[in-house]
């Protein structure tokens, strides 16, 4: 995912698994030039939501293993990467990087949707845990459409 290559290549060029935020933000802009700085600092906001990083006494904590990260030499992140989306497409993606067919997998989810009364984002990671495709990143953010007596927002 390229958001997570984006992610990792100041904490590897920088041999670390913890950076100050301004020693990321220059990693991305000034000595990859992939980003601005203000479109750095939007990029830990979503990789922060998205559970990649953590703020941990003011210094970014990478939450994966950076090391596991291939950063190619030719690969440079497109702005989507600073769009937000929402869990269900983070699924949906996985399931497509894993080979699933996107409308197989969307038709799957739907009807899970309707059999189990979740929301679409519970829908989903049962789908992708059912096909094997390790979303744990993502329960979370499932677990969080749920209300405290388990039922799905909105039903």
């Amino acid at each position: 995912m390229s958001l997570r290559v984006a992610v990792a290549a100041p904490f590897l060029q920088n041999g670390t698994q913890r950076l100050q935020e301004n020693e990321f933000v220059v990693a991305l802009s000034l000595d990859r030039d992939w980003f601005s700085p203000d479109q750095s600092k939007r990029l830990i906001d979503i990789a922060t939501q998205e559970g990649l990083l953590e703020r941990v006494d003011g210094t970014l904590e990478a939450t994966f293993d950076t090391a596991d990260v291939t950063v190619h030499e030719e690969f440079v992140p497109g702005e989507e990467l600073l769009q937000e989306r929402s869990a269900f497409e983070r699924v949906l993606e996985s399931l497509v990087a894993e080979g699933v067919e996107k409308h197989e997998a969307v038709g799957a989810i739907n009807t899970l949707q309707q059999e189990l009364g979740v929301t679409i984002e519970v829908a989903a990671v049962v789908y992708a845990r059912r096909e094997g495709v390790d979303i744990s990143d993502l329960l979370p953010v499932a677990r969080s459409t749920l209300r405290d007596d388990g039922q799905a927002e909105g039903r």
